[in-house]
């Protein structure tokens, strides 16, 4: 097959539902979904009224959808919706979300949230065009990390970053060879590299599939790079591995051009086997490859129309996400089973390989009582004792499961935002710079001080200091943390007022600037 790039044109485009399902509601939004199209991946406090305004000027209802603070009135994060019913020993404590809009505007600010089980904001970044948010480690700490840039229709251009534990950045990871990094995939590795997924154009005899002898098609990329000197170590190109007619998307009408290339592939996930080698998932042909690491070739296809495996019942997936390795011969996916609709609901799965007998085995699948069908996105986390963590892509909503499939938790974002993966993990945040404080008079007696530290995690409780003169202030109030934003009636007129910040040992973490009372 002959071969020469084409320069990338991925048309621009932004971002569906709430509230009709907890534990047991019905499907939900599939024919805003469906109406959207197969890809659609653009996508009670005192209220400051700046904040208000804002969100409404959004469509957002404050207070219901939209968190607002006083001491941060610039943060306006989504309101998420969470049903926790057990919280087993273990069980981490914060969810790592990128929240953003199916379509048309967001719900309040898009950006980066970590929030505590329970709901409530431990941090929030607003940003634009952030997807795959997580916890990973590098160099044997834990860290976050996120892709921005651009989104097309079929696919993203743009990096990958990475933030300490105080939120700073520490690397921004590029691909090589010409190419940006798409927002599918990235994955850090226990030997210091990322694996990063790419989209290239490439011109292709397309007649396979009925489609233009000089087409355009869309080949799916694997980069390993190495994070400290950004080198590309490994390469991997979907069309010197696996023929168009593997695809299970027919090209549609005007694609094969190089303004709207044939998706025949559509990578979205890449992950370290067992043995080293590389999983790679191709949602258009709803299969998963291992791939050599060393010379690249396909050593089994599990899945899709020439499987390796005999797929037992249950085990066979259609268009999926999130493929990982969970131990020799294990694999987690998040199956889709939609667009078009090949399954009554979306699931979490996991599937056993018998790499002797060349056999796939439905090991348990995790689904949401309300049937969810997510068009697209998703994802699947294994936790320790068995249980997972469901991200239910482009449905506004995320699930966690026992060991036995039942559900200990479920979350929801508001109508109309999503998560392309969400994630749990454990986080402690020290952030750089100071506790934030409001004032304002109580009607009664005192002084009502507002005081939040974003992403600061390890807070327990907070002393407020007021005095005349910001020179003398002194001990008034402490009270325990409480959410995102706490709120203490302290007895002092002031009129200056500063807050510190104590740890679980009474340690003191930070202090805020001093504020004055008008």
């Amino acid at each position: 097959m002959t071969r020469t790039n084409v320069a990338a044109a991925p048309g621009e485009r932004g971002d569906v539902s709430r509230r009709n399902l907890l534990l047991g509601g019905g499907t939900v939004g599939l024919a805003a979904l469906a109406g959207a199209g197969r890809m659609g991946y653009m996508w009670a406090r005192h209220e400051d009224r700046r904040s208000v305004e804002a969100a409404e000027r959004a469509g957002a209802t404050p207070g219901r959808d939209v968190h607002s603070f006083l001491s941060r009135p610039d943060l306006r994060p989504p309101i998420l919706a969470v049903d926790v019913v057990s919280t087993p020993a273990g069980v981490p404590p914060y969810v790592f979300l990128a929240n953003k809009p199916y379509v048309g505007r967001s719900v309040g600010q898009r950006g980066l949230l970590i929030a505590e089980r329970g709901g409530d904001v431990a941090w929030f970044s607003p940003q634009s065009q952030v997807w795959d948010f997580n916890v990973q480690s590098y160099k044997g700490k834990p860290v976050l990390t996120w892709w921005h840039g651009r989104t097309g229709a079929i696919y993203g251009r743009g990096n990958c970053y990475i933030a300490d534990s105080s939120y700073a950045q520490i690397a921004e990871v590029k691909c090589g060879n010409g190419l940006m990094a798409d927002m599918h995939e990235f994955n850090l590795t226990s030997q210091g590299t990322a694996l990063v997924d790419a989209y290239m154009p490439q011109k292709a005899d397309m007649s396979s599939v009925g489609g233009k002898k000089n087409g355009v098609v869309a080949a799916g990329v694997v980069q390993e790079i190495d994070i400290a000197t950004g080198d590309v170590i490994f390469e991997w190109n979907s069309l010197d591995h696996v023929p168009l007619t593997e695809s299970m998307s027919k090209p549609a009408n005007g694609s094969g051009t190089s303004a709207r290339p044939y998706d025949y592939f559509h990578i979205n996930s890449i992950d370290v086997a067992w043995d080293g080698d590389l999983l790679v998932s191709s949602r258009d042909a709803s299969a998963v490859y291992k791939v050599g690491r060393r010379d690249g070739q396909v050593k089994w296809r599990l899945g899709g129309k020439n499987s390796s495996f005999a797929m037992g019942p249950g085990a066979r997936f259609y268009h999926q996400h999130h493929v990982r390795s969970a131990g020799t011969g294990v694999i987690t996916i998040f199956d889709n089973g939609a667009t078009p609709q090949k399954e009554p609901q979306s699931r979490g799965i996991i599937v056993k390989l018998d790499l002797t007998k060349m056999t796939a085995t439905l090991q348990q699948a995790f689904t949401s009582p309300g049937k969810l069908l997510a068009n697209n996105q998703g994802s699947m986390q294994l936790l320790p004792g068995d249980r997972a963590l469901v991200g239910w892509g482009a449905e506004p909503y995320y699930t966690e499961f026992d060991s036995d499939g039942s559900v200990i938790m479920n979350g929801q974002l508001p109508n109309g935002d999503q998560s392309y993966r969400a994630f749990t993990g454990d986080w402690a945040g020290y952030p750089a710079d100071k506790p934030a404080v409001a004032l304002r008079a109580n009607p009664s007696r005192g002084t009502a001080v507002y005081v939040s530290w974003n992403g600061a995690t390890e807070v327990a409780t907070w002393r407020v200091l007021a005095g005349k003169h910001p020179s003398s202030l002194a001990a008034v109030a402490t009270q325990p943390r409480n959410g995102f934003e706490t709120v203490i009636v302290a007895n002092s007129t002031g009129p200056c007022f500063a807050v510190a910040a104590h740890d679980a040992s009474g340690q003191q973490l930070g202090e805020s600037a001093v504020a004055k009372l008008d």
